[in-house]
């Protein structure tokens, strides 16, 4: 476990998300927890497009993209640019993620609901700025194994 410099709130996110409404929506949950949105994209084209310098905190991504891409290329994309980022998929299709997540740390299920949305960014900012999270696990969040495995006690 390398030694990682803990970031504070507010938290640097990135939506990858083809559904403008939808990416709105995220958008103004995301910045009513207290934090801000740093980069959107609909495509993998559009997130590998982003400035390397934007060292997002957290990336809620949806699965399936604009322009035929896969949000789990896009995860690919941003765990090799930013190995510290929370990637979380945010999808109505959570059986399409594989067992291993391809590597990201949960899930969020849509439809989103305000209070599931906002409970699953208190639950991931904890995580990310003073691990392990005090608060309970959501149910609006399914953490992968693997991450899951990394906040127990």
């Amino acid at each position: 476990q390398r030694l990682m410099k803990r970031p504070k709130p507010p938290l640097s996110v990135v939506i990858v998300e083809d559904e403008p409404l939808i990416a709105m929506d995220l958008e103004s949950m995301v910045e009513d927890a207290g934090h801000r949105v740093v980069g959107e994209a609909a495509s993998l084209y559009d997130a590998e497009a982003w400035d390397v310098s934007l060292q997002p905190n957290v990336a809620f991504v949806d699965i399936q993209l604009a322009r035929k891409t896969s949000g789990l290329d896009v995860s690919q994309m941003i765990q090799a640019r930013w190995p510290d980022t929370i990637i979380v998929f945010v999808t109505a299709n959570p059986k399409i993620i594989p067992p291993d997540f391809a590597g990201a740390h949960g899930v969020i299920s849509k439809p989103i609901t305000r209070s599931g949305f906002l409970a699953a960014m208190q639950y991931l900012q904890e995580g990310v700025c003073d691990p392990p999270p005090t608060v309970s696990l959501p149910n609006s969040f399914m953490a992968s194994p693997a991450f899951a495995a990394s906040w127990q006690n």
